[in-house]
């Protein structure tokens, strides 16, 4: 039996939980984020899109496409709350959800008795019942269609990509649509004339291979609608981080390390509530040109006190070379493991 995936994507979700919270910014170019000239946008709702406003734009630029913009700062814990009741309503429906991030999931429904387009507006409508708020869902038989369907006509939108489709409907569709081909991949292909699927899907695996490596063949299946991957239940957490925009650019490394040390405790928190250690250290910067930068140190063994994540991030600071100022830093763990507690036996 062919599998049945479902996408569900919240529209601009932060924006919109702004927007039902408070109506009087209905309709207007509202924008979560930074609120100062340093900070980026999280979200913005479709009617800043219309300005050419979008996420993780500097807000200065923003203020700039959208000089009427309003900005609002982000409450997380507010958008947690709404969340949860979004992904409550989800596992009503089936045990196999695969949360990708507080708004968006992926949903196995092969054995849900219903029809996938009854489900889908069951979702919807409960949605817009129990918060106020729009929801994209896309569905078809694997995974990378499904997330294509769900973009497909946002907002609100609901589409079923089907295989009799493949691989048709998606000729017309730019590169950047394949899951996988990020921006600089995607101009890696626009430079040897490949704008589209269409001109992508003529291109032989041998090529795709040798531009993507061993990701070639991947991408060569997938816009041919091949695609194994399954719906996971628990995700495992990669890593754990914290970054933030600089109040000035500075190139002082102890002024660095201040924001280290915070970021540092608040890992080691968070990192001892979830029971794991880490045995790498990720330092990011981004200069004042907006080019990111990350350098890595991987350990023989695990760390999760805030002083020797504090010490290893110093020491990746001290190597830097740094040719122009710094607008931020960020500072992550990853490689990591839980810490399990033997129980010692009386006998």
């Amino acid at each position: 039996m062919d599998k049945v995936i479902m996408h569900v994507d919240m529209d601009a979700f932060f924006a919109s939980v702004e927007v039902v919270d408070n109506p009087k910014l209905k309709g207007k170019p509202v924008m979560v984020g930074g609120t100062t000239e340093r900070g980026v946008v999280s979200t913005c709702s479709y009617e800043a899109r219309v300005f050419g406003v979008r996420s993780a734009m500097p807000v200065f630029m923003a203020k700039a496409r959208c000089p009427e913009g309003i900005f609002l700062p982000v409450r997380y814990e507010r958008y947690k709350e709404v969340s949860n009741v979004i992904f409550s309503i989800l596992h009503e429906i089936t045990p196999y959800v695969e949360p990708l991030s507080i708004d968006e999931a992926y949903l196995d429904i092969t054995d849900v008795n219903d029809k996938p387009i009854e489900v889908a507006k069951f979702i919807k409508n409960k949605v817009k019942k129990e918060t106020g708020l729009t929801i994209s869902i896309g569905i078809s038989y694997n995974k990378f269609l499904a997330k294509l369907a769900s973009d497909w006509n946002k907002p609100n939108g609901l589409k079923i990509i089907t295989e009799g489709m493949m691989p048709k409907i998606l000729f017309p569709l730019p590169v950047r649509n394949v899951y996988g081909l990020g921006q600089k991949s995607a101009k890696k292909l626009n430079d040897i004339g490949v704008f589209t699927i269409e001109e992508l899907y003529k291109l032989p695996k041998e090529l795709l291979i040798e531009f993507f490596g061993k990701y070639g063949s991947e991408i060569y299946d997938r816009i041919r609608g091949i695609d194994k991957r399954k719906v996971e239940i628990s995700r495992e957490r990669k890593s754990i981080g914290r970054e933030t925009t600089l109040r000035t650019d500075t190139e002082d490394k102890e002024e660095l390390k201040e924001y280290i040390w915070e970021f540092a405790v608040d890992i080691s928190e968070t990192m001892h509530n979830k029971n794991v250690s880490s045995k790498s250290i990720t330092i990011k910067i981004k200069t004042a040109s907006f080019v990111n930068h990350t350098r890595s140190k991987t350990l023989n063994y695990y760390i999760d006190n805030a002083e020797e994540i504090y010490k290893e991030a110093c020491s990746i600071i001290d190597e830097l070379k740094l040719d122009e100022k710094i607008r931020l830093i960020g500072l992550s763990v990853s490689s990591l493991k839980e810490n399990k507690i033997e129980q010692l036996s009386f006998y």
